[in-house]
C-alpha cells in the first residue's frame, strides 16, 4: 500500500535506539594479560556494566516493533540481532520477493516485531511480516484520520463487493466502487485503484474503502473548473464513460455530455460502439449547454465539413461510380459512395428486363457495385442511382431484332384475365391480349386458348422500348375470316343465316363459322302495322345484307328488305300481265 504524497512514521521509527549492552560487546584482552580477560577489573565498574546490560533488556517489550541488524542469511533462516542477550531467528520466506529471491543480506537493518523474549531454545521470537502489517495498520489509521489517498490492488470479487490488497486485506463495497453502478466486477480484478479509507477497526481487523468518495471529490473540483469555461461551440477533449443504443456519454471533466448517435458521423452509424469504446478519448464540440440543468449536448461529426455541401460537384448526373451496399429495404438498396454520403438504387432501376420483387434478389449488404448518378438533391440529402443504366438496354435492341410483323416462338409464362405473357428472351416477355387470340371466337379467358408452359408462335404487333411493352398477336398468324367474308359479299346480297340469340334490340345471326351479323328489330318487326315476322333461335332464315363495316367487323342484315324485294318482283310480274303500268308499287302498297 502507498499513501498519496505522504511518508508515514511508525511508532518504532521514532523510538530511541536500544544501546548495545555491555555483555554483547567484544572485550579486548588487557594489555597486561595476553589471551584472556583482565583479572584485575574493578568490581564496581563490572557491576555498573552488568546493570546497564540488564536494564537494556527491560526496554524491549513483547508486541513492539524494533529495528534489528541481519547477522546471517541461510537457506531457511535469517538471524537478526535486536540488541537482546540472544539473537532472533526468522524464517527466510518472510524475506522473499515476488520472484522468490531473498531481499536482505548480512548487515541490513530491518523492522521486526518482538513476539516473545525467549522460546524454548533461548532465542527471542521475531516476525518481519507482522512488523510490516503493524506499520501498514499505522499508515491506514493515519490515512483515515488525515483523509489521505491509499492505493490498492483488487484481489478478488467477494459478496457485496471487492477484496483489495493495500498491504493488508481491505473491503471495497460494490456501492463504493464508482459514481455509477459497475456491472462487471470481475473485470476489475488485478487493477490498482485510488481510494479513501472510510472505516477502520484495528482490533477486529476491518478496513472499509471507498473509491466513489474520492471520485466525487475529484469530479466536483473538475466540474467547477469545466463549468467556468464551458460554452456552445467550444471544442473539448473528453473520455467515453458509457455507451448506450442512442449515444455515448463523454466525461468532459466532472460533468458528462451526451454525444447522440446522429451527431457521431456524417455517415451511417448502426450503433455507437462501431465508432467509440469505453475509456476512449474523443474530441467533441459543444452544440448546446443549459446552465440551469447542466445538460450538455455534444457533436463529433461537426468537427469536419459536411460532405453534402459539395456533392453536386463530385457526383454530377450521368457519372458512373462505385460504392458499397450498406442497407437493403423493400424499395431499394442504399449505396455508400463515401463516408457520410449514400445514394439509393430504387428497385425499379435495378434491371431493364427482370421483375425484381426485392433488392436482395440481386444485391447483398457488403457488395461492391457500379452505378450511374440519376439525380442529386443536396437539400434533401438524396442521390438517386441506377444499376441498370450502366448496361445497355435490351429493349432498344429488341426493336432491331424483332421488327413489327416478325414471327416469334416463346413459352407461356403467365395467364391473366386480359391475356397471356410469353417469354421472348430471358427476362423479356410479350403480351398476347385476349382480343388478339382469335378472329372469330368470343374468348372470355385466355385459358380457353392457352395454358401456362405452352410453346406458341405469335406475331410481333408493336414494341414500346421506353415503357418496356411488347405486344404479340396469335390470331394474326391465321387467315382473317372477316376479311375473307367482306371480300366475298357486298351490300344487297341475299344470304342465309341461323339465329343464335335474341336480344331486345334484335337478333344475332351466324352467317359463317365465326361470322355473325345483326338483324335490328326494325328489320323484322314493323311497329307501324306491317307484317311481323317471328324469329326462332336455331332456325335458319333468308335475309339481305344492308350494311358492311370491315373496320368495325360488323354486318347489318334485314328480312324486311328481302320481303320488299319479293313484293316488288311480284308486282312487276302482275303489272306486266295486266298491262297496268300507270300505278306504282308504292301506290299499290299504300292502297293495301
Amino acid at each position: 500500500m502507498s499513501i498519496h504524497d505522504e511518508t508515514l512514521d511508525t511508532p518504532a521509527a521514532s523510538a530511541p535506539r536500544v544501546p548495545q549492552p555491555a555483555g554483547r560487546q567484544t572485550l579486548k584482552p588487557s594489555p597486561m594479560v595476553q589471551g584472556g580477560y583482565d583479572d584485575e577489573m574493578d568490581p564496581t565498574e563490572f557491576a555498573q556494566l552488568l546493570d546497564l546490560y540488564d536494564n537494556s533488556f527491560r526496554n524491549l517489550a513483547e508486541g513492539e516493533v524494533v529495528k534489528g541488524t541481519v547477522l546471517k542469511v541461510t537457506d531457511t533462516e535469517v538471524v537478526v540481532d535486536v540488541g537482546y542477550k540472544s539473537e532472533g531467528i526468522i524464517q527466510v520466506n518472510e524475506f522473499l520477493d515476488e520472484t522468490g529471491a531473498v531481499m536482505v543480506q548480512a548487515g541490513d537493518v530491518v523492522d521486526v516485531l518482538l513476539e516473545r523474549t525467549e522460546d524454548r531454545e533461548g532465542h527471542i521470537v521475531l516476525s518481519r511480516e507482522k512488523a510490516e502489517k503493524m506499520k501498514i495498520w499505522d499508515e491506514v489509521e493515519k490515512a483515515f484520520a488525515e483523509r489521505k489517498v491509499v492505493i490498492g490492488r483488487v484481489i478478488e470479487r467477494i459478496k457485496g463487493g471487492l477484496a483489495v490488497d493495500i498491504g493488508v486485506r481491505a473491503f471495497l463495497p460494490g456501492s463504493q466502487i464508482d459514481v455509477r453502478p459497475v456491472r462487471n466486477l470481475d473485470a476489475l480484478r488485478g487493477q490498482e485503484l485510488r481510494m479513501r479509507v472510510i472505516k477502520v477497526n484495528k482490533k477486529r481487523g476491518n478496513i472499509v474503502l471507498s473509491r466513489k468518495a474520492l471520485l466525487e471529490e475529484e469530479n466536483a473540483e473538475k466540474k467547477k473548473t469545466t463549468l467556468e469555461t464551458l460554452a456552445e461551440g467550444k471544442v473539448l477533449r473528453g473520455v467515453v464513460k458509457n455507451i448506450t443504443d442512442y449515444g455515448a456519454f463523454i466525461d468532459l471533466g466532472g460533468i458528462d455530455g451526451l454525444l447522440h448517435i446522429t451527431d457521431m458521423s456524417w455517415g451511417r452509424v448502426g450503433h455507437p460502439s462501431e465508432i467509440f469504446k469505453v475509456n476512449d478519448e474523443a474530441d467533441v464540440i459543444v452544440l448546446k449547454y443549459d446552465p440551469a440543468t447542466e445538460r450538455v449536448s455534444l457533436g463529433h461529426k461537426q468537427l469536419v465539413p459536411d460532405p453534402w455541401t459539395t456533392v453536386m460537384d463530385r457526383y454530377p448526373a450521368g457519372a458512373k461510380l462505385g460504392g458499397k451496399v450498406v442497407s437493403l429495404t423493400d424499395y431499394g438498396a442504399f449505396i455508400e459512395l463515401e463516408p457520410g454520403v449514400e445514394g439509393l438504387i430504387h428497385v425499379s432501376e435495378m434491371s431493364w428486363s427482370k421483375r425484381v420483387k426485392h433488392p436482395s434478389k440481386l444485391l447483398n449488404v457488403g457488395d461492391s457495385v457500379e452505378a450511374m448518378v440519376l439525380g442529386v438533391d443536396p437539400a434533401a440529402r438524396r442521390i438517386s442511382l441506377g444499376l441498370k443504366q450502366v448496361e445497355s438496354n435490351p429493349w432498344h435492341e429488341l426493336v432491331e431484332k424483332y421488327p413489327v410483323g416478325t414471327k416469334i416462338t416463346g413459352k407461356v409464362r403467365n395467364l391473366t384475365e386480359f391475356g397471356a405473357f410469353v417469354e421472348v428472351e430471358e427476362d423479356i416477355d410479350g403480351l398476347i391480349h385476349i382480343s388478339d387470340m382469335s378472329w372469330s371466337k368470343r374468348i372470355k379467358h385466355p385459358s380457353e386458348v392457352l395454358k401456362k408452359g405452352d410453346v406458341v408462335e405469335a406475331m410481333v404487333l408493336s414494341i414500346d422500348a421506353e415503357n418496356q411493352r411488347l405486344s404479340l398477336g396469335l390470331k394474326q398468324l391465321a387467315t382473317d375470316i372477316w376479311e375473307d367474308f367482306f371480300a366475298r359479299h357486298k351490300v344487297g346480297d341475299t344470304i342465309e343465316g341461323k339465329v343464335v340469340r335474341m336480344t331486345n334490340f334484335g337478333a344475332f345471326v351466324e352467317l359463317d363459322e365465326g361470322i355473325e351479323g345483326l338483324i335490328h328489330v326494325s328489320e323484322f318487326d314493323d311497329s307501324q302495322g306491317g307484317e311481323k315476322i317471328e324469329l326462332t333461335v336455331e332456325q335458319t332464315y333468308q335475309m339481305k345484307i344492308i350494311k358492311l363495316s370491315p373496320s368495325e367487323r360488323k354486318i347489318g342484315l334485314s328480312i324486311r328488305a328481302l320481303k320488299s324485294d319479293e313484293i316488288r318482283t311480284d308486282w312487276d310480274s302482275y303489272s306486266s300481265s295486266q298491262g297496268d303500268g300507270g300505278a306504282t308499287l308504292g301506290e299499290h302498297l299504300k292502297h293495301r
